[in-house]
């Protein structure tokens, strides 16, 4: 059953693209021939909608659902799952219920196999320190995160923000021993600002009261890039196509841009 609704979900996919590409609209059809009537071109959304989201999409994805689901309103978008891509991606290959997976780097989209959909970059991220408010353990900058004196959380090295972080703390030679490793910068975010830790590296785009960023030297060179893609078991493929092509539209990056994220 699952192989034959991956055949339909393709298919499905397929004609939503083409029709895209080939760029037809109300006024390129003869109302007296037997072309397919406007409707089969442009069909209204209807069903539902699955997407799991890396969590530092968590604002801005929240924000794109909502538009896209004001435009189309017989289309029900179902809460987000959001989550480390790695996590996501792990539930994905074992079955989990997703139209669309968008994740925080392209390693853990290509660990999804042929369960992707022609994945494309839709944003970009760099890495910050963020600290308590008040920054009460006097952070500078990378070097702080070195001193045993200091606290300090950083994500786990399977996720996007772990390795990044990783990257980022290795070209610029410093060593950092945590005192936890997360699943998901939203843990990270969420420690800082209870004043678990006196530091750690989030996404720029990561916000939380409670909550400072100090500028990480580096961090310019070492860019998260941001892929989407619709699933080939999505159970509704034509919303699935829709909110990607959504996500890339110039719509769809001016909340991005709002938000912090850098264009692909």
């Amino acid at each position: 059953m699952r192989r034959t609704l991956r055949a339909i979900g393709l298919a499905a996919l397929s004609l939503v693209a083409l029709t895209g590409c080939a760029g037809v609209t109300s006024g390129d059809i003869d109302p007296n021939s037997s072309a397919a009537p406007v409707e089969s071109i442009d069909p209204e959304l209807t069903g539902e909608l699955s997407i799991y989201a890396a969590a530092s999409l968590g604002a801005a994805f929240d924000e794109l659902a909502a538009q896209f689901e004001a435009r189309h309103p017989s289309l029900d978008v179902l809460p987000i799952v959001y989550d480390g891509s790695s996590t996501l991606a792990t539930q994905l290959r074992e079955g989990a219920p997703a139209d669309v997976f968008a994740s925080a780097d392209e390693a853990n989209m290509q660990k999804i196999g042929e369960l992707a959909v022609a994945p494309e970059v839709f944003a970009t991220n760099t890495l910050v320190i963020a600290v308590p408010t008040g920054n009460p353990g006097g952070i500078t900058g990378l070097e702080s995160l070195a001193d045993p004196a200091r606290t300090v959380v950083l994500c786990a090295p399977d996720v996007p923000c772990g390795a990044a972080s990783q990257t980022l703390l290795s070209t610029q030679g410093v060593v950092v021993t945590p005192a936890s490793l997360e699943q998901n910068v939203t843990a990270v975010l969420t420690k800082v600002a209870a004043s678990e830790a006196d530091a750690g590296l989030v996404y720029a785009t990561d916000r939380s009261e409670g909550v400072e960023s100090i500028a990480a030297e580096g961090a310019a060179d070492v860019v998260n890039r941001y892929p989407i893609s619709a699933t080939t078991d999505a159970a509704n493929p034509a919303a699935a196509a829709a909110f990607v092509a959504f996500v890339l539209s110039a719509d769809g990056q001016a909340v991005l841009a709002e938000l912090g994220f850098g264009s692909p």
